[in-house]
């Protein structure tokens, strides 16, 4: 059971929340879209969410400011996150007004909404579930796209909510969390996509 948690909590990170929604966003799509378009949006998202954060982990690590990828500490996680919302601003105002896709500009303003919470509570020393933000917010963009382009997403959003629950149950088997920060991180991801949707569906 701990590798199996040890695994979802891996796979589900939520630093590949943001490229997993894009991906998931030009597969859905009945809109025409070119592949220039495409490449315009992806590459630069995946640099900007995954391929700085893990930098900046790395150089984070050495200089003995993280332990771990799960940054379990509050202290631990707040210069990641600065980080994390930077490249969300980044992502918000230099690549998809290049490359203008109404669905992604909202999905990214929620993914933003719900990091600088999570940022917020960590001044209270609240640490909230990440994972449980960045799953429940994508499961939620899913289900909208669903709604928006009148496709059914049965099986895929079906899957992810049996994820969401996994990421819970790994989370509280590996005593990364607790319930309520489960529930608060649940709840900024759900909330932070909700509060976009009226913009767009």
């Amino acid at each position: 059971m701990k590798v199996v948690s040890i695994l979802i909590s891996y796979l589900l990170h939520p630093l590949f929340i943001p490229i997993g929604g894009t991906v998931a966003y030009f597969l859905i799509t009945p809109k025409y879209t070119p592949l220039e378009i495409q490449n315009a949006n992806l590459l630069p998202i995946f640099i900007l969410t995954v391929i700085i954060p893990i930098v900046t982990f790395m150089i984070l690590k050495n200089l003995g400011m993280v332990n771990s990828i799960f940054l379990e500490t509050v202290t631990e996680r707040k210069y990641p996150l600065y980080i994390h919302v930077t490249t969300l601003l980044l992502i918000l105002y230099k690549v998809i007004p290049n490359n203008y896709v109404t669905e992604l500009y909202f999905y990214f303003t929620g993914l933003l909404g719900a990091a600088m919470a999570c940022l917020l509570l960590l001044f209270f020393r609240f640490k909230v579930s990440l994972h449980m933000v960045g799953v429940s917010g994508l499961l939620i963009f899913l289900i909208n796209l669903s709604i928006h382009f009148e496709i059914n997403l049965i099986i895929a959003i079906s899957i992810l909510i049996l994820l969401t629950g996994g990421v819970a149950t790994a989370r509280l088997y590996l005593k990364a969390h607790t319930r309520i920060e489960l529930l608060i991180g649940l709840f900024i991801g759900i909330l932070s996509q909700l509060l976009t949707v009226r913009y767009w569906l």
